[in-house]
């Protein structure tokens, strides 16, 4: 995928690793439309609508910190956090966070990063969803030695573990996607909803949920399957079903 033309931001309090940062942005074809040396400012910043289509932010930084900014943002722009540290990066894919940069960061591996926020730049648009031909909304899964195609409409949720994305149409069926990116970007009009790093929802499939600790929540779908949604992602499914 091209990065071209990306809109980004970047809070970072390290004037040498944000010099790095931005030369790699737009080496890669983004664009930068503004950059801060701590959070408050960002946050401050964002109060005002800005056509900005993803935030790179380092979690240590004075005032306001990459983590806390993740969970204010609350999924309405992507964000990819950076750090010179690996301990946070479990807390961060909780909090819905795109990717997690270890630094020194390299041009590849900012690559892949960019890679997924372009899968879910359609659902960043505010574009009218699109009627897409029915054809368009069916999907190959493993039957034996060959495939068998299921339609989206029966199927609840999708989830990824070991790089493997399983769909529950009534039953776990194994498909040929290896990322839930894969699968944002072959249904991109179709409404799907991240509301963990491993699960993917079709809202129109849920018929219930309740509070869990912690600001998350547990998800009743069709056929009485329950799963649970993040905190970052229980207050998204929550706007998506207009409660």
């Amino acid at each position: 995928m091209s990065a071209e033309g990306l809109r980004v931001a970047v809070a970072e309090d390290e004037s040498l690793s944000l010099k790095r940062l931005v030369r790699l942005l737009r080496e890669a074809g983004c664009q930068v439309v503004a950059t801060f040396p701590e959070g408050r400012a960002l946050q401050d910043w964002l109060q005002t609508p800005r056509d900005v289509e993803a935030l790179f932010l380092d979690i240590h930084m004075p005032n306001l910190d990459g983590m806390e900014l993740l969970k204010s943002v609350r999924g309405r722009i992507p964000v990819v956090l950076t750090t010179a540290f690996s301990e946070h990066a479990v807390e961060a894919f909780d909090a819905e966070a795109v990717d997690y940069l270890l630094k020194p960061i390299t041009a590849s591996r900012l690559g892949r990063a960019l890679d997924r926020i372009l899968a879910r730049r359609p659902q960043m648009a505010p574009a009218r969803t699109p009627e897409l031909h029915p054809s368009v909304h069916r999907f190959p899964v493993q039957a034996g030695a060959g495939v068998v195609l299921v339609d989206l409409a029966k199927t609840t949720h999708f989830e990824v573990e070991n790089e493997v994305v399983w769909a529950h149409a009534g039953g776990r069926l194994r498909t040929t996607w290896t990322s839930l990116a894969e699968v944002e970007s072959a249904f991109a009009g179709a409404g799907l909803l991240r509301i963990h790093r491993h699960l993917l929802v079709r809202p129109d499939a849920v018929i219930g949920l309740k509070p869990a600790p912690g600001g998350r929540a547990i998800i009743r779908l069709q056929g009485g399957l329950e799963i649970e949604a993040s905190r970052g992602g229980a207050p998204r499914l929550r706007e998506r079903l207009g409660l």
